[in-house]
């Protein structure tokens, strides 16, 4: 009888201090491992709306590639798909007269990342010696052809700032010429 007394003070007691530390040194260590991944799966959700920014170009591009000739192809911006300020996330989506889609970020969190850009290049699959096939960015001199994938990365400098947040499909780091040399003018 003494014993059942014994435990029943003992459980309306509660937690001792060093329990109490312990428990609140746990939550502690799971919330700092927590937090910045999601912090950063946030970011990943914001870029998806990026990429969704991209996409009407991606349609427009597509189009003037099968239905244009060389002579009518369009500028640089005029691919009519451009803008500024296209969506919370995205502060211009811009061209060049080779089809390539710049879209610039904004408002994803990390000041790392303002203002960086994410690219989109049209291009073909070309198949070299013992059937390797190779993609090349296409320009406009090759309209009239079907665009048979789109390219998809950041700039070199950008890829440890803004590499991480893009989908995994986004990541193609043999953009850096084709991205270095975009202008906006023919």
């Amino acid at each position: 009888m003494i014993l059942t007394a014994h435990v029943r003070a003992r459980a309306q007691r509660g937690l001792t201090l060093i329990e109490l530390m312990i428990v609140i040194a746990i939550i502690g260590i799971l919330s700092a491992v927590a937090l910045p991944a999601y912090q950063d799966y946030t970011v990943k959700a914001k870029m998806a709306e990026v990429m969704l920014a991209a996409s009407g170009c991606k349609t427009s591009i597509t189009e003037a590639y099968q239905t244009a000739t060389k002579d009518t192809s369009p500028a640089a911006n005029a691919w009519g798909c451009e803008g500024v300020n296209t969506s919370k996330y995205v502060s211009a989506v811009n061209t060049n007269a080779d089809g390539v889609i710049k879209v610039t970020v904004k408002g994803l969190g990390p000041a790392a990342i303002e203002g960086k850009a994410v690219y989109l290049v049209p291009q073909k699959i070309e198949t070299g010696t013992g059937g390797a096939t190779t993609a090349t960015a296409l320009s406009k001199d090759s309209i009239p052809t079907p665009i048979a994938q789109w390219g998809c990365g950041v700039a070199a400098a950008d890829t440890a700032s803004l590499g991480k947040y893009l989908p995994t499909t986004c990541k193609d780091t043999t953009l850096a010429a084709v991205v270095s040399s975009f202008t906006t003018t023919n």
